[in-house]
């Protein structure tokens, strides 16, 4: 029987990672991002890639449009990828900003998350994961908000976990370090060759999903053992 996945944020990035990686495996890929012509272009790679992709046009973001969407909907693991991080001291951040990540990284695991389980709990299986950050447990300037929003992401997957592993249902948390992506508005170039790629993550996501059924990797970290170019006189 064919196993399905269901990746939020998976039109770019970690998201597409996953999404791609666990097409070659042969799964079902239900893949949830904002912009309908980028989840296309991920259906198409998915397919080529040997597997299945249902693409939902989906801010997760929007509690009553995740309800509406994702309500009822039965996968065997969902991954709770979708993120965004705006890195500027507080003083600086503005409402909007701020709103937005507590939105997306912290409220959207409830209304995401909310919708998915009870089809895990009628079938007595299922895997949570959730892209958290060392940034969650790393102070940094310009970390405020964003730091704070991936430290919830660790204390709600430990508490999710022992409320539903007697349901069945496996919880975990991947915590990468830094990765080269469009993350925070930046154009990966040369200057990012020393950080992980996003299939370092989504090697580390399957490794934790792709585990016995007895077996359960509550929280995984993952780093790169490269370190940035240092210039001159530093």
């Amino acid at each position: 029987m064919t196993q399905s996945i269901l990746v939020t944020g998976a039109s770019r990035g970690i998201g597409r990672a996953i999404a791609l990686r666990f097409a070659r495996e042969g799964w079902t890929v239900v893949a949830v991002a904002r912009k309908q012509p980028e989840l296309d272009a991920l259906r198409a790679e998915v397919i080529s890639a040997g597997g299945m992709c249902r693409p939902i046009a989906l801010d997760v973001a929007d509690a009553s449009a995740v309800a509406r969407q994702l309500g009822g909907i039965e996968v065997d693991v969902l991954v709770n990828n979708a993120g965004v991080g705006v890195l500027k001291p507080m003083m600086e951040l503005s409402a909007e900003e701020w709103h937005r990540m507590l939105d997306v990284n912290v409220n959207a695991l409830f209304h995401v998350t909310r919708a998915v389980l009870p089809g895990m709990f009628a079938r007595k299986a299922g895997h949570v994961c959730t892209i958290g950050s060392i940034g969650g447990r790393s102070v940094f300037v310009g970390g405020s908000c964003y730091g704070a929003t991936k430290a919830f992401v660790t204390a709600w997957a430990e508490n999710l976990m022992i409320e539903v592993r007697d349901r069945g249902v496996k919880v975990s948390v991947v915590m990468p370090g830094a990765v080269t992506t469009e993350f925070n508005g930046n154009a990966p170039g040369e200057k990012d060759r020393w950080k992980l790629v996003p299939a370092d993550v989504a090697d580390a996501v399957a490794q934790v999903v792709l585990t016995p059924p007895n077996v359960l990797i509550h929280r995984l970290e993952v780093r790169t053992l490269t370190v940035p170019a240092k210039g001159p006189g530093k």
